[in-house]
């Protein structure tokens, strides 16, 4: 995966802005906003993982759940033709729709996470 940073659980989608010469993120799937940078990648991964560190203490200090919760349900548009396809193969196989999305994604996510 591209450009990510990855510590204890947590990861964040690492960026460069010329005009700061710097190099940022945010850390993402948490209740909160928490941004981090550094001028280098030692410097990044340093304030990343300190970012993570004091946050996770203070969600311990206020008893607060760090991780942004996920209900398992989303919304999606997609391309009738796609959906008509998707729908036909759940059926073919004996299986939900939502079976069938949540297996492609499944293959979907284990592909990026390889890269």
């Amino acid at each position: 995966m591209n450009n990510v940073m990855k510590y204890k659980d947590y990861w964040a989608k690492v960026q460069y802005s010329e005009e700061d010469n710097c190099f940022w993120g945010e850390i993402e799937g948490i209740n909160d906003s928490i941004s981090f940078e550094g001028t280098s990648v030692k410097e990044l991964r340093e304030d990343f993982e300190g970012a993570i560190d004091d946050y996770i203490e203070h969600c311990k200090r206020y008893n607060k759940e760090p991780q942004k919760q996920y209900s398992g349900s989303f919304n999606i548009r997609i391309n009738p033709e796609l959906h008509r396809e998707a729908s036909f193969l759940s059926k073919i196989n004996n299986i939900s729709l939502n079976q069938f999305v949540e297996r492609a994604i499944a293959k979907e996510v284990k592909l990026c996470l390889e890269e």
